[in-house]
């Protein structure tokens, strides 16, 4: 099975002698995230995100389906992954390693789970049509951080998203093309991030978005998923080093500060798109005409 290179020994007393005078081998705080650059694209739901040297591609689609018989009420949202070759020699097509499944669960729980999405908002007709919502994430390029980027990725392509609008006559349900009537965007209760915290030295040592060598070296991780009004949606604790819970308090007030900056940098970047997309004000009038 492919595997990354190990580290080298001088590496990794190079990174591990590096920690202990706290200096990371980037420069960074040990409270920092790398560079972010949110990239969306022509068609409303696409995203591009970077993270440093990690990039993850996010895709929003939707289509009218049936609901689920035991949430007639509900429309349905699902959540995929994909980790191939061109991101990682690790990563191999058509088998899903521990690292793929750990994503798919983090970003299950940190989103679906915690009904960021109003999927009561997607139902049309109860137990006949909704919409279903997909979002696909693609890893292009991995050197650490790849839950944070995905949830990232995908938080921001829900919330750029836009679903053709829709008029219901009776039974009969019609979708209308952008080109006849302007998209509607989805209801998002909240944005939860998710933001992993590396352990070295048992424990004395904490990271914020560890790049792929620090991931190797680490003792632990910590992934703390939450949102700006300090609502913890889920926390996932790997490895074998044991951490006391005042650390772990710590590390969530840390996890608070930076969601809140991450979520703002979101909306800024939503909100620039936004006005790029409205040429002199020809979406707002469109807008105005689909209320009336």
């Amino acid at each position: 099975m492919p595997r990354e290179a190990e580290p080298s020994v001088n590496e990794k007393a190079f990174l591990l002698q590096g920690l202990r005078e706290n200096i990371r081998l980037d420069g960074r705080s040990f409270d920092a995230f790398r560079d972010l650059t949110l990239a969306f694209g022509d068609d409303y739901g696409a995203v591009d995100v970077r993270l440093g040297k990690t990039r993850v591609l996010a895709r929003i689609s939707a289509e009218l389906t049936k609901p689920y018989v035991d949430r007639p009420f509900n429309g349905v949202f699902t959540i995929t992954t994909e980790l191939s070759p061109i991101a990682s020699p690790a990563f191999e097509m058509g088998r899903s390693t521990e690292q793929e499944v750990l994503l798919s669960r983090i970003l299950e729980k940190t989103i679906r789970r915690s009904n960021a999405l109003d999927t009561e908002a997607l139902c049309i007709i109860a137990s006949k049509v909704c919409w279903s919502i997909r979002a696909d994430v693609h890893v292009l390029d991995y050197d650490g951080g790849l839950v944070d980027a995905s949830c990232i990725a995908v938080v921001a392509a829900l919330q750029h998203f836009r679903r053709p609008d829709v008029t219901v006559e009776g039974e009969r349900v019609t979708a209308y093309d952008p080109e006849e009537r302007v998209p509607v965007p989805l209801a998002l209760l909240h944005q939860p991030i998710c933001v992993t915290f590396s352990f070295f030295h048992s424990g004395e040592v904490v990271l914020v978005d560890a790049t792929l060598l620090e991931e190797q070296l680490r003792e632990a991780e910590l992934i703390i998923s939450l949102n700006r009004h300090a609502e913890i949606c889920q926390m996932a604790k790997m490895g074998g080093a044991s951490i006391d819970a005042l650390t772990i308090l710590r590390c969530a007030e840390v996890a608070l500060v930076l969601a809140k900056d991450l979520t703002r940098r979101i909306s800024l970047r939503l909100a620039q798109d936004a006005e790029s997309r409205n040429l002199n004000g020809l979406i707002t009038e469109l807008q105005a005409e689909n209320d009336r």
